[in-house]
């Protein structure tokens, strides 16, 4: 039996082999592996491509890159810059104020009290004596004059609006003063103001008017009326 399996054998002619196949099979098994081994390398460098662009964001980054836009930020209102009107100051009743040495001034509900640096016995000048009519717009003027200084103060009562400041026209300019009250709403009040320079002897030559001005600008009230 083996030697008729032996014999069988020697007469069968095998086929050539296809070395022309297995070559073109091998090349392209070849080929995919190189495709893959770079598609991977190329993968890896795409990372640090992409890090690099994302750290342009970052402080350092590229100069030319377009900036972002400003947030918008809206203004907040600025405070106004005029300031309110001055008022006369409010005192006590008795409550003495100093507008210049020996120059004082203080109010009673009767009216004004003041002293000056040539007569420190105290004067006054009464608001409830009938003499004043509060109901009419009015100004008293008393006045002392220095050889170096003038001491003018008066009465107001009965202008438009609320009383603010005084201004005094003499021949050196003119001169603001103050204005005193007393608390709540009494009507009336005091007007004072201190004149440095010779003005003569005469005081009705030594100022032209006395102006209280309201807190609008406007005038209180004037003496002498024009």
């Amino acid at each position: 039996m083996r030697q008729a399996l032996a014999e069988a054998a020697y007469e069968i002619q095998p086929p050539p082999l296809p070395l022309a196949d297995v070559e073109r099979r091998g090349r392209r098994i070849r080929r995919r592996r190189r495709t893959a081994v770079l598609g991977a390398g190329c993968g890896l460098l795409l990372v640090p491509l992409a890090v690099v662009v994302l750290g342009g964001t970052e402080p350092g980054a590229d100069r030319n890159a377009s900036p972002a836009a400003p947030a918008s930020v809206s203004p907040s209102p600025s405070a106004s810059s005029a300031a309110p009107a001055p008022r006369p100051r409010v005192v006590a009743s008795g409550e003495h104020v100093t507008a210049a040495p020996g120059f004082e001034l203080w109010l009673t509900a009767k009216g004004k009290h003041w002293t000056t640096p040539s007569s420190p016995e105290p004067e006054f000048r009464g608001v409830a004596d009938g003499n004043i009519d509060r109901g009419t717009p009015g100004v008293t003027v008393q006045s002392e004059i220095t050889a170096d200084r003038a001491y003018f103060s008066g009465l107001y009562y009965g202008g438009k609006g609320t009383a603010s400041v005084v201004e005094v026209e003499t021949a050196h300019g003119t001169v603001r003063g103050g204005l005193i009250e007393l608390p709540g709403d009494p009507g009336w009040g005091v007007w004072y103001a201190v004149i440095d320079g010779k003005l003569g002897d005469d005081p009705a030559a030594s100022h032209s008017q006395v102006t209280v001005l309201n807190t609008e600008g406007g005038v209180y009230v004037r003496f002498p009326t024009l």
